[in-house]
């Protein structure tokens, strides 16, 4: 038996069997991916199953996830036909959606003043506009990549004493964060997304990695902001935790100081009780808790959608790093080391930022549940790439 993987679970992912099948869309049930085409009738369209992923569903009416849900809590709590069964060490997990857009936020107030204060040392850390607006931009959708993908290093424009080098990044980081995708019918073009529907457009949760080359991010994020320094690699969760099965484990978020302006505001709990770690090569370096986000997860969607924007099933949208206020809860390798200036010691060896070969894992868990990791090794950069 898996810990964090039973009946008020649930996740679901893309899963192959390595004999070379397709991928079918599944739940994780244990050890166990239970294919949903395989079950028989839920009292659903068996077109929203009968699939290789979660894109169909998505793109389904949240009271059609609802009623999925409570179908297959009753129809796994008995016998599971041998054929909708496949262990997951004879599997290959694929990435569970197609992502139609993807928006990575800033919204870990911890994070923000970490950062401010090293990239603006003696200024004050958090630029003005910070607490009335979730700050986020928009990331690469086609290089956001399931669980277990390597990653290999990046090249771009580093900064030097007389001009930039185009080389491989010396400085390559990791960002403990919490994603989710949206789903139901889109709104028309124009039309905001009001605070109180937006909860209901949140499909389910996913655990990010969203690498960072930290030297090519300093050179180019002024004035725009990110943008080769992160859109080179982002890791998700190979299995989706429902948002049904995070609402348990909704807190109240941080008291906002100033109060937001009224397009903002809810009068509902939307904090996550998310237990959060953070290993390299096997050894916990930071653990933290996404309850202390600044800005809740229908903060984030209400904005991004607040100009008229369409949200769109399949659409991804992350936290940004999670950072906590106590040593050794800060979600990030520029944190933790203080920008290189204080070395972690990781088995016998201090460590900066990632090196080749060098492995990470994220995890996270909310009471009895467990999310599903996301995990990738470090490749050394292509060798055309480290010639030019």
């Amino acid at each position: 038996m898996v810990d964090g993987f039973g009946s008020d679970h649930l996740p679901y992912g893309s899963v192959r069997r390595r004999t070379g099948a397709p991928p079918r869309l599944c739940v994780r049930l244990q050890d166990e991916a239970i294919e949903l085409g395989a079950l028989g009738d839920l009292g659903v369209d068996p077109g929203l199953l009968d699939t290789p992923n979660l894109d169909r569903l998505l793109a389904a009416a949240p009271a059609e996830w609802a009623a999925l849900r409570a179908a297959l809590a009753s129809r796994l709590a008995a016998d599971v036909p041998p054929e909708a069964r496949m262990p997951l060490g004879e599997a290959v997990c694929e990435l569970p959606f197609t992502v139609a857009d993807y928006v990575d936020f800033y919204s870990s107030l911890e994070h923000a003043t970490n950062l401010g204060r090293l990239f603006r040392p003696g200024a004050e850390p958090l630029l003005p506009n910070w607490r009335h607006v979730p700050i986020g931009y928009h990331g690469r959708a086609s290089t956001v990549v399931v669980s277990g993908t390597p990653i290999r290093r990046p090249v771009g424009q580093l900064p030097r004493d007389g001009g930039p080098a185009f080389a491989p990044t010396e400085r390559l980081d990791i960002e403990l964060e919490l994603g989710f995708v949206t789903g139901g019918p889109p709104q028309p073009l124009g039309e905001p997304l009001p605070i109180d529907a937006a909860g209901e457009r949140i499909f389910g949760f996913v655990l990010v990695n969203d690498w960072s080359a930290r030297d090519v991010q300093r050179w180019e994020y002024v004035p725009l902001g990110p943008f080769l320094g992160k859109s080179f690699a982002t890791s998700i969760s190979a299995w989706v935790t429902p948002r049904a099965a995070l609402d348990p484990y909704r807190v109240p978020s941080p008291v906002q100081s100033p109060t937001p302006l009224p397009y903002l505001r809810s009068g509902d709990p939307w904090g996550l009780d998310v237990d959060l770690a953070v290993e390299l090569n096997g050894e916990v370096i930071s653990r933290g808790n996404a309850a202390g986000l600044y800005w809740s997860v229908v903060q984030q969607l209400t904005h991004a959608a607040s100009n008229g924007a369409v949200v769109r099933p399949g659409d991804l949208y992350a936290s940004g790093t999670i950072s906590g206020a106590a040593p050794g809860s800060e979600g990030s390798l520029i944190e933790l080391t203080s920008n290189g200036a204080r070395p972690l010691t990781v088995g016998d060896a201090p460590r900066t930022f990632l090196l080749d070969g060098d492995r990470v894992v994220l995890r996270g868990r909310a009471g009895g549940l467990t999310l599903g990791e996301v995990a990738g090794e470090v490749l050394p950069a292509a060798a055309a790439a480290s010639r030019r």
